[in-house]
């Protein structure tokens, strides 16, 4: 196995003209990967040929155009269905592989989703030139779905919860077996989604702590925007999720999401309807709501503190150093 090409490589891309290139050429140069399927999901730029520009003639990368924007999970679906290899790698467009990603993530057999340690690079020191990373043990584990969904809990000041930024390699088997694909309604959280439904179904996710994969911080990421409507499709896939019977833990973790993130939906809602309507409308609003009174109350104060703290918080042009996402130690060098 270990010297087989087993890997099918996913990037579904929009208006990644820019970074492409760079993710495509990193998957290529994986010895274990067969295929890289590239979808262009609507762009409106040169994506499409910029991606083609680095193949390297193996056969292996394959694009495919869609004509109009239908959101990563389509897009990902849609790969999915087109590729054939075992194993199935998500590589986000303005990210890389760092090489060799896969030689030592694969070892064994006895999991059915493996992910590795990520290296977070601000995007003024990326360029072309590809991070030192020191040789972390693997210190393998195991997430179960309690872990991984308290996990995705997101912190004041994040995105989301770390564990949700996570990149594992999935195995064709356990999706097909299962009927496991991207749900096509979600736009936000639609990994977070999948991953949790596998776990519901007893998958083995497991974790090592080596790294293997670069994610570029850009302050404009497309990633770290989302609809209101998002957010309501995003609670509301938890809520399908509890609607079937459940182990109490389980049950627990996945209502603490769904209130979570409801929560988010009742601040970014009513924000919505004080810039479209005015303060007073917002605020009769958020009085026929009492419910969601708590979540808009400390999400505004929340957000008025975080203000207060970047202005009064020191400045720089320089680049962030480099950070993981998973705490790890410095294996003996070889």
């Amino acid at each position: 196995m270990a010297s087989s090409a087993t890997v099918c490589v996913i990037i579904a891309a929009r208006n990644a003209e820019s970074t492409i290139a760079r993710a495509v050429a990193s998957a290529l140069r994986e010895k274990r990967v067969s295929e890289v399927v590239v979808v262009d999901d609507g762009s409106q730029d040169a994506t499409g040929q910029a991606a083609l520009e680095v193949n390297d003639s193996t056969g292996r990368l394959h694009l495919l155009r869609l004509d109009r924007n239908q959101g990563p999970a389509h897009a990902r679906n849609r790969a999915i269905e087109h590729s054939k290899a075992p194993l199935i790698s998500i590589l986000d467009a303005d990210d890389f592989f760092l090489e060799g990603r896969f030689e030592t993530l694969l070892d064994g057999d006895d999991w059915d989703f493996v992910a590795d340690n990520i290296v977070f690079i601000d995007s003024r020191s990326a360029h072309n030139t590809e991070p030192q990373v020191p040789n972390f043990e693997p210190a393998p584990r195991f997430l179960d779905l309690q872990g991984f969904v308290e996990g995705n809990i997101s912190k004041r000041g994040a995105s989301r919860g770390e564990i949700g930024f996570l990149k594992p390699v999935m195995r064709r088997s356990f999706l097909d077996a299962h009927d496991l694909r991207y749900d096509e309604q979600l736009r936000l959280g639609e990994d977070y989604d999948l991953y949790a439904r596998a776990l519901l179904k007893a998958a083995r996710y497991k974790i090592v702590h080596g790294c293997g994969y670069g994610a570029v911080v850009r302050a404009d990421s497309l990633s770290g925007k989302h609809r209101t409507e998002d957010l309501k499709r995003l609670y509301e896939a938890d809520l399908a999720m509890l609607a079937g019977p459940l182990p109490e833990a389980a049950r627990n973790v996945l209502s603490r999401h769904e209130r979570h993130v409801r929560g988010r939906y009742e601040l970014r809602h009513f924000l919505d309807i004080k810039a479209s309507r005015g303060l007073i409308r917002a605020g009769v609003h958020a009085l026929m709501h009492p419910t969601a009174l708590p979540a808009i109350a400390g999400g505004v104060l929340g957000d008025k503190l975080e203000a207060l703290g970047r202005r009064q918080g020191p400045t720089t042009d320089q680049p962030a150093p480099l950070r993981y996402l998973l705490p790890a130690h410095i294996g003996i060098q070889k």
